[in-house]
């Protein structure tokens, strides 16, 4: 049969990234306090296309997940890559999978369990043979305005508030690392499940640390700072502002 991707393009023009996205897949991912966890994961994948050719074998990016093992780690990751890279003949490709990862987490002072979600994600890029791996989190917060609290006989607007960690690092670095670091740099943390008294706690707490988004960001900066095996990251947070319609933000890039 005719191979009509192969054929001349009618504008000679490179393309960075070609490919598939929005797929779902059932990956397993390890878990410090379990092991491993199961999860599904939405995967999208891409290669570079040359000039020449008029289009990519978008079936051969669901051949090479076909195959691939399943257990989601920097290895495994390598190698899908060089699958795909090998079967598409490209000089490089770009991978990331974006997952529900599941802590159980205890409410402060009554102690009820609660499971939370938090948003994480894996990229890679693969060209000529080297990648670039990079581990991320996003962690909701609580946050309480300081400049709110100081100018109010009674009161201060809140919010919840979400910490967009991306790092790269050396050896293993575990996702609860990452979720841990972005909780820390909010007012409070939030929890599933909170009876009336850990609601007071919670409410306390936050209006007791009261924090703008550069403090939330530079707080988490700090933290990724001191991490042994973290090389660069970028940490974004965003504000959901109750009292504005529109939202508040700040990123802070190392120089790794």
């Amino acid at each position: 049969m005719e191979d009509v991707q192969k054929s001349q393009a009618s504008i000679a023009m490179p393309i960075d990234r070609v490919g598939v996205k929005g797929l779902r897949l059932p990956i397993i991912v390890r878990d410090r306090e379990s092991g491993v966890q199961h999860t599904v994961a939405q995967v999208s994948m891409s290669v570079d296309l040359p000039a020449e050719f008029k289009g990519t074998h978008m079936s051969r990016f669901v051949e090479a997940l076909e195959h691939w093992e399943g257990t989601l780690d920097y290895h495994s990751f390598l190698t899908l890559l060089d699958d795909i890279v090998d079967r598409l003949q490209a000089r490089s490709a770009h991978l990331r999978f974006v997952f529900p990862y599941f802590l159980r987490r205890k409410s402060p002072v009554s102690k009820a369990g609660g499971m939370m979600d938090y948003t994480c994600r894996v990229d890679g890029y693969l060209k000529d043979g080297k990648l670039t791996f990079t581990l991320g989190a996003d962690v909701p917060v609580m946050t309480v305005c300081p400049c709110s609290k100081a100018i109010s006989d009674e009161g201060a607007h809140s919010q919840r508030a979400e910490v967009r960690i991306r790092t790269r690092f050396d050896g293993f670095l575990w996702l609860e690392d990452l979720i841990e670091i972005g909780e820390r740099a909010g007012s409070c943390q939030v929890y599933s499940l909170l009876k009336r008294e850990d609601e007071k706690y919670v409410t306390e707490t936050a209006f007791a640390n009261p924090t703008f988004v550069e403090d939330v960001v530079r707080e988490a900066a700090k933290g990724l700072d001191e991490h042994p095996k973290v090389t660069w990251y970028q940490v974004e947070v965003e504000s959901f502002e109750s009292i504005h319609n529109h939202s508040a933000f700040a990123v802070i890039e190392s120089d790794g």
